[in-house]
């Protein structure tokens, strides 16, 4: 109201058509002697308009020099206290003009104090000042509420006016529903759009934008929806609101490019929230051809050289796999922020350390996002000396007080085989959460350290997730230390927590069974998956393929492709050991092809080592020694030792010998290769070549090592390890007696087999 009073009174009016701008008007406020108070005060005004906020509280100071204290009044003293922008050093200064100049009793003064003072953080000053208020308005009560950076605070403070009967205005409505949708009050915003409807302030423009918004963040997609259909007057931010609800909903992303479209054909002026949720849509939907168009139309208005925009179309193109636009993208960028920064690095493995040094020489601080992609990155390049580095310089900064990031750096050492200093950064965690423990256990099962795996699970003092319980399966299928009552008592407790239909607790139950030897309780699980994706598939045809059930292992498969389900190069590995170990040669011979051809996957070395196994197996050495040749990477060792397996049951001296010599070379230390040698030796009677393959073991100290066997007795943790003709056990005279008890009664039914066979022949 003020800015629009035209001062004419103190100016000529000669002088007034003679304005030919503002730097025109303000040389001739200065050669007043004593401004008229509007016209200051439309000044200042002016200036903060323009931003130039340090020219107005100029101005300011020239009033209280030039005229004095006493005719400086609350409008201006209001308008320099806006002029301080958020500044508590100048704020408290105008605070402490008002306070002794008697000032701050006029409510504008108050209120803008406490605008000045939530802006700087400091609540609890803003907060001091209302308290003293005798009559405070609603502008007043909305200043505070506005300021306050805690949403439960906030909302406390609504329930407050509420209380006392303050009538609620849009600005109170459009406060409230904010920080109801910045926290998890939901029910609180839905109790505020009742208290909406039952004052008729639906329609209110502010209201409705804050509504769609608080409905878009709680995925109430729908419910935003009905508050947008009512609403008699659309503006942009309306349309912006729903766009960008639409498009945080990685389902609605037709919807989002649907609403985009109606935004472009009703010429409305897009901005860079338009332009955001478009592409950020196009890029959850995978589409590149819409992202191209979209960010053809952002270069013809103008908006590409926008942080945001850059921002999310550099996102975009990294999820269509597009990582050299997404790199030109940013190249092109004038002014890159710390959210440019960190997706580039994150999509740039490769040259993330060097990015991220560019990055500080740029005077862009990191966040903890950076230092997360920036350890992943160290880790999927193995680089312990960076790593060692990240981590020196997130203590510098005290960035490794974030939970997150002192996760990351968890994942990395157990990465790097390092777990105890995994277990360091673990402990030295205050507070520990359900991602910390999981970190620690999957790190322990990484390095093979199931114990330890399993007792960190049962240490836990947080609940765990589905990626808990992946990681504890995982542990104990690949330990026979571990007795299957563990992996039994853990499903019993997934199930009671209800992550018994979760696809990845069910798949690690399932890998876990059948390789504990459980393959009817594998069958079980594997029915109780109501939705079977390609993981859950695989997992049942590798644990037949596991325990040498080959029609089982081709029925599973051929199902697999019957429902369109595209077999994996883990599904294929399976399906060609199984045709292995069965004989089945020109049945793997199809699969292999197929992966190739039908699937495009490139055989990886153990495709190959399953092949010139099967192979072996059938007697084809030949084929299997010149197919060993195309194995991409070299030869490996256990490919050498099958092949020698194979030639000791063929009797192919001098393939085996040939492959025997490899063997050692590449391996000296590896015991199992000598005893292959020694046994193919053996097997044709050389009994020299024996003697040389054993003095040569004990030449390089080479020890076989013993084979070890456990028992599990059906108690949590009362399994028994024993060896052959182990003597150790307290109970032998008994499980010996078992053992002898059993071997009679399978040559029995060894015998019986026979004697069925032979009346069968005859």
């Amino acid at each position: 109201m003020i800015a629009r009073q035209l001062i004419s009174k103190c100016i000529p009016a000669k002088s007034v058509v003679n304005f030919r701008s503002f730097q025109d008007g303000h040389q001739l406020f200065v050669q007043i002697p004593q401004p008229n108070l509007e016209y200051l005060h439309h000044s200042m005004l002016d200036l903060l308009h323009q931003n130039r906020s340090f020219q107005a509280l100029e101005i300011f100071k020239k009033q209280i020099r030039e005229v004095g204290v006493t005719h400086v009044d609350e409008v201006s003293t209001a308008l320099a206290t806006k002029a301080c922008r958020g500044d508590p050093k100048l704020g408290c200064q105008i605070h402490g003009f008002a306070f002794t100049s008697g000032l701050d009793s006029f409510l504008s003064v108050s209120n803008s104090l406490m605008n000045m003072y939530s802006k700087a953080g400091q609540i609890d000053h803003a907060m001091t000042i209302f308290e003293k208020l005798t009559n405070p308005d609603i502008v007043s009560w909305n200043t505070l509420l506005s300021g306050f950076k805690n949403n439960n605070e906030a909302l406390s403070f609504a329930c407050r006016m509420n209380h006392i009967g303050v009538t609620f205005d849009a600005v109170t409505f459009t406060s409230a529903l904010a920080h109801c949708a910045d926290c998890e009050e939901f029910l609180f915003g839905i109790q505020l759009h009742s208290l909406v409807l039952k004052t008729g302030m639906q329609s209110e423009g502010f209201i409705a934008n804050a509504l769609i918004t608080l409905y878009s963040k709680w995925e109430r997609i729908v419910d935003a929806e009905k508050v947008f259909d009512e609403m008699p007057m659309k503006d942009l931010v309306s349309w912006n609101a729903m766009l960008s609800g639409y498009s945080q909903e990685g389902s609605y992303g037709e919807q989002a490019i649907t609403v985009f479209i109606h935004m472009i054909r009703s010429m409305m002026n897009l901005d860079h929230v338009s332009f955001t949720s478009a592409v950020s849509a196009s890029g959850h939907a995978r589409n590149l051809n819409l992202g191209k168009q979209i960010h053809s139309l952002t270069i013809k208005t103008g908006y590409e050289t926008h942080e945001s925009v850059s921002n999310v179309l550099i996102s975009t193109y990294s999820k269509c796999n597009q990582i050299q636009d997404a790199k030109l993208v940013f190249e092109s960028m004038k002014i890159r922020n710390v959210v440019s920064w960190t997706t580039i690095i994150s999509i740039s493995e490769e040259k993330a350390l060097s990015l991220f040094n560019n990055m500080r020489m740029d005077n862009v601080y990191p966040n903890e996002v950076t230092f997360v992609s920036l350890i992943h990155a160290i880790c999927s390049s193995t680089m312990v000396k960076q790593g060692q580095t990240i981590h020196a310089l997130s203590i510098k900064s005290s960035f490794i007080s974030e939970t997150i990031i002192a996760n990351s750096f968890i994942t990395m050492y157990a990465t790097f085989n390092s777990i105890q200093s995994s277990i360091n950064i673990f402990k030295e965690i205050k507070h520990k959460v359900t991602i910390s423990w999981n970190a620690l256990i999957s790190g322990f099962t990484f390095n093979k350290l199931f114990q330890q795996a399993l007792t960190t699970f049962h240490s836990m003092d947080s609940n765990p997730n589905e990626y808990t319980f992946g990681s504890v399966l995982s542990a104990i299928a690949s330990s026979e230390s571990i007795p299957l009552k563990s992996g039994q008592c853990s499903h019993c407790h997934l199930t009671k927590l209800g992550y018994n239909k979760n696809s990845i607790v069910l798949g690690a139950l399932l890998d876990m069974y059948a390789k504990r030897g459980s393959i009817h309780e594998s069958c079980k699980v594997f029915r109780e998956i109501t939705n079977k994706n390609q993981v859950a598939w695989t997992a049942i045809i590798s644990a037949h393929s596991r325990h040498g059930n080959y029609d089982s292992v081709m029925e599973l498969y051929q199902e697999m492709l019957n429902q369109s389900f595209d077999p994996d190069s883990i599904t294929f590995l399976s399906v060609l050991t199984s045709c292995g170990r069965n004989g089945m040669v020109e049945k793997g011979n199809e699969v292999f092809k197929s992966m190739v051809e039908v699937y495009g996957i490139e055989p990886s070395t153990e495709h190959y080592s399953c092949m010139v196994d099967m192979y072996g197996r059938a007697g084809r050495l030949e084929a299997a020694e010149e197919l060993m040749g195309r194995i991409p990477g070299g030869i490996g060792i256990p490919v050498l030792q099958s092949l020698l397996g194979s030639c000791k049951v063929y009797g192919d001296m001098e393939r085996g010998k040939r492959v025997g010599e490899d063997l050692l070379r590449m391996e000296p230390k590896e015991s199992g290769s000598y005893v292959l040698m020694s046994n193919l030796y053996a097997e044709k009677g050389e009994w020299g070549e024996v003697a040389r393959i054993r003095k040569g073991m004990r030449d390089l100290n080479v020890k076989k090592l013993v084979g070890l066997s456990w028992a599990d007795v059906g108690e949590l943790g009362s399994d028994h390890m024993f060896s052959s003709d182990d003597m150790s056990h307290p109970q032998t005279v008994e499980i010996y007696w078992m053992a002898g008890v059993l071997g009679v009664g399978i040559k029995s039914l060894k015998v019986n087999d026979d004697v069925i066979e032979e009346v069968k022949f005859l």
